[in-house]
């Protein structure tokens, strides 16, 4: 799916691949585009520090502004066991999903503006439709392969950390 921004009321905004959202979105810096036209997007590194007191390293690429959020993980095939995609919003607001255009099962978290994990949807279902709203207002959405939640230990009241939270 093409990148596309659809103008609706700010209710039901939608913005690109799969994500609704009911208030305006703050544009942040682009990453420059691959040489084969696919984007690219800046790296960074997380910490997910559980409840059962594990610290799990993730390298995670950063989707900061509409183009990135909109492209996400469409049409990968593959992601690593520690990789992911974190989506900044850069302030809480409701938001939610689709899987149009993804190929591998994701679970995402949603994360508060202080990095507390508020709601896990686990096994996103590839190419759904089917929209996955955050629950509650959210600052940031991380994508991990699908299971890897429940897996890991990964559940809601856990915290992540990360330079956007202010803690990381």
């Amino acid at each position: 799916m093409a990148s596309f921004v659809e103008l609706r009321p700010p209710s039901t905004r939608l913005i690109g691949r799969r994500l609704f959202v009911s208030l305006p979105v703050v544009l942040a810096a682009r990453a420059a585009p691959a040489q084969d036209g696919e984007l690219t997007y800046p790296r960074s590194s997380l910490v997910i520090a559980t409840a059962a007191g594990r610290d799990l390293k993730f390298e995670v690429e950063l989707a900061l502004d509409d183009e990135h959020r909109s492209h996400g993980l469409m049409f990968r095939k593959k992601l690593g066991p520690y990789e992911g995609m974190l989506f900044d919003f850069f302030q809480e607001m409701p938001v939610a999903f689709w899987m149009k255009n993804s190929l591998i099962p994701l679970d995402m978290l949603f994360i508060a503006a202080d990095g507390t994990i508020k709601h896990v949807h686990a096994n996103a279902v590839p190419l759904s439709t089917d929209t996955i709203p955050s629950q509650f207002p959210v600052r940031a959405v991380l994508e991990i392969n699908g299971g890897s939640a429940r897996l890991l230990g990964i559940k809601p009241g856990d915290k992540v950390k990360h330079p956007i939270f202010g803690n990381g």
